[in-house]
């Protein structure tokens, strides 16, 4: 029964009971109208009476009622009385029938998680029946593991082997910083010899030109003495073996000249060869320098890229672990087992649904009531909720209201631009959550029928 069913059925109560009240009120009238006939009067006092008693009926109601009122003063304080309670009571149910709204579109509605494997697998035990309660992190499904720990021990060779590789080559780093600086030092080495080589050449070759002049002056001063002896010789002024041995000592400084400046030009070329070495020696120091980091970083980098490699051996690992430990189905939250379809031995595929949860700690009532009864409805409020099964009623209060109505979210929804329109009440998805406490049995299950009934005032 609707709410205005209710009321309408409670005000047909009421006017019934006031009929009621009005004929007893009639029934008294008549009662003291009756005592007062059979008084003994006389017959003139008796027909004055009735032309009275006329007149009296004659007159409008609101004239007689105070009249009447003096001649029956208890049966107008009761009648009177009895207007109040009616007034009042009637006040108060029809307050009270504004106070809540209820329904009886309405469920309790829960979680209900469906179990399906991550992989593909053959059942080798199911542990699990349909009504079984089960604990969070409960084992319901093994699947064959041998195949999943097979690819785990492939994958982790596969990762031992990259990290073989990678700790081969990092050694290289230091060894090729250590060679690219010995380079660097022998190269430092080198031009400081080139340098010292290059002076001493340099030494060389100054004393080969000093040489060269003493020796250019020793023959000068041989050729002076050649020529001047010469005319004393044929003059036989001085020996022929006198003058013989100044003509030896003037081919022998000639040779001695020669011989330095056969000295200046060896010294030349030595000092051009040395400083043609420095500029080597240079060269490779500064070939050096500039190489060094760049080989370092070469070496850095294929030690980077050897650490890379061995990340997707690494994931591939990990992969094969979870794939492994995806063979063991275990209860991911705690609840009632329903619509279990999985046997053992058989075949399964990823996202195949084996069996169902239903949570029932968990729970609340769907109510879906009219959109003209949530006008004054807000979170927060308190409900009571007759429960059909158990003829019980437990307390919650409204947890959220909806954002849209059931039948926009249906999977046909109305389109009412099309076609002839046609008004219907459309209702709302209230959620009702149920207090702490109110089922400390769990005898409260998803899909039972409900009636709550929501305090507004």
């Amino acid at each position: 029964m609707t709410k205005e069913e209710e009321l309408r059925s409670e005000i047909e109560r009421l006017q019934g009971e006031q009929r009621r009240l009005q004929e007893e009120q009639d029934k008294l009238r008549t009662q003291a109208l009756h005592g007062n006939g059979h008084n003994e009067e006389r017959p003139e006092q008796s027909d004055h009476g009735g032309e009275h008693e006329q007149e009296e009926k004659n007159r409008p109601v609101r004239k007689r009622a105070p009249g009447w009122v003096r001649r029956h003063p208890g049966t107008a304080l009761v009648a009177l009385v009895l207007l109040v309670i009616l007034v009042v009571g009637g006040t108060m149910l029809w307050a009270y029938f504004r106070s809540y709204e209820s329904t009886d579109d309405a469920q309790i509605d829960g979680h209900l998680n469906w179990i399906s494997p991550r992989i593909r697998g053959t059942t080798v035990a199911v542990y699990v029946e349909n009504n079984e309660y089960v604990q969070l992190g409960q084992t319901l499904v093994d699947l064959d593991p041998r195949d999943y720990a097979v690819a785990l021990k492939q994958a982790e060779g596969t990762y031992q082997q990259a990290q073989a590789q990678l700790q081969a080559a990092h050694p290289n780093v230091p060894i090729v910083q250590t060679t690219t600086q010995t380079t660097v030092t022998n190269a430092q080495a080198e031009i400081v010899v080139a340098q010292k080589a290059v002076a001493a050449a340099e030494h060389d070759y100054e004393a080969s030109v000093a040489e060269l002049r003493q020796a250019e002056a020793q023959n000068m001063k041989a050729q002076d003495d050649v020529r001047r002896f010469e005319p004393l010789a044929r003059k036989e002024e001085i020996s022929r073996q006198q003058f013989e041995s100044y003509v030896t000592t003037a081919r022998t400084t000639a040779s001695a000249v020669d011989a330095a400046r056969a000295a200046v030009g060896v010294a030349a070329r030595t000092l051009e060869q040395r400083r043609a070495q420095l500029m080597e020696a240079e060269n490779r120091a500064a070939e050096a320098q500039k190489t060094a980091p760049h080989q370092v970083a070469m070496t850095n980098a294929e030690v980077e890229t050897r650490r890379a490699g061995t990340l997707p051996p690494k994931a591939a690992v990990d992969q094969a672990r979870l794939n492994l430990s995806y063979t063991k189905i275990l209860a991911p939250v705690p609840g009632v087992i329903t619509n279990r379809t999985v046997e053992v031995g058989q075949a399964l595929q990823a996202g195949q649904e084996l069996l169902a949860i239903s949570q029932i700690d968990d729970l609340w009532v769907t109510a879906n009531f009219k959109e003209t009864q949530v006008r004054r409805m807000r979170p927060g409020q308190s409900a009571d909720i007759h429960v059909d099964a158990f003829d019980t009623v437990v307390h919650g209060y409204i947890e959220s209201l909806p954002g849209t109505t059931g039948a926009r979210t249906s999977l046909l929804p109305p389109e009412n631009a099309t076609g002839n329109y046609v008004k219907v009440v459309q209702r709302l998805p209230v959620r009702i959550r149920f207090k702490s406490g109110e089922d400390r049995q769990h005898r409260l299950r998803i899909g039972m029928s409900v009636e709550p009934k929501v305090r507004i005032y």
